[in-house]
């Protein structure tokens, strides 16, 4: 401001809250695109298609956090897996691929979408559910700790994908993996 210009008023803060209405349901073909958020996740193209597929057959379950049709948020199940640790087909079953969207994180959609994968896995009558985290996500490690999840065993987090256009990528992640005993809710 110049010493000719005149002082503007102050206006005072406005705040309020804003009601989103939220769905959480299981993904549909038209979901998988937009999964890819604008770009931030275009590289797990395939990797979500072949999820969707392997939904259509029983062996997954995706499910997405929808706002205004799209989806902000996703967690995906495996319900068999070759490393029996993480998914056996039987009584334990693997969350994964857990997103929310930026903007929408810190609202609960991250935790009901774990409830509702864990009311998946009692339907079915798995009786453990696990899910592995980066060990630098101390964010993800404190809620899964909240939500009843306990370290058992660490993972070296090596794994591979084939991206959008068809090239391997590898994967180096270590993490922990943690699990809950699946009791009612």
């Amino acid at each position: 401001m110049t010493a000719h210009e005149p002082e503007q008023p102050s206006l005072p803060i406005e705040k309020f809250s804003v009601e989103l209405p939220i769905t959480i349901r299981q993904a549909t073909r038209d979901d998988i695109k937009k999964l890819e958020w604008q770009g931030q996740y275009t590289h797990f193209r395939r990797v979500f298609y072949r999820a969707y597929t392997q939904q259509r057959t029983g062996l997954r379950h995706l499910l997405v956090a929808v706002y205004q049709d799209y989806p902000i948020g996703r967690l995906f199940l495996l319900f068999n897996s070759h490393n029996l640790h993480m998914a056996n087909g039987i009584d334990r079953g693997y969350l994964y691929s857990f997103r929310v969207m930026d903007l929408f994180q810190g609202l609960g959609i991250g935790t009901r979408l774990i409830h509702r994968a864990e009311d998946i896995l009692r339907q079915q009558n798995y009786t453990k559910a696990t899910i592995a985290v980066a060990k630098t996500n101390t964010g993800a490690l404190r809620l899964y700790q909240r939500l009843g999840y306990e370290t058992f065993m660490d993972d070296k987090g090596e794994w591979g994908y084939y991206d959008h256009r068809g090239h391997l990528q590898q994967v180096k992640e270590p993490c922990w993996l943690l699990e809950k005993s699946l009791k009612s809710r």
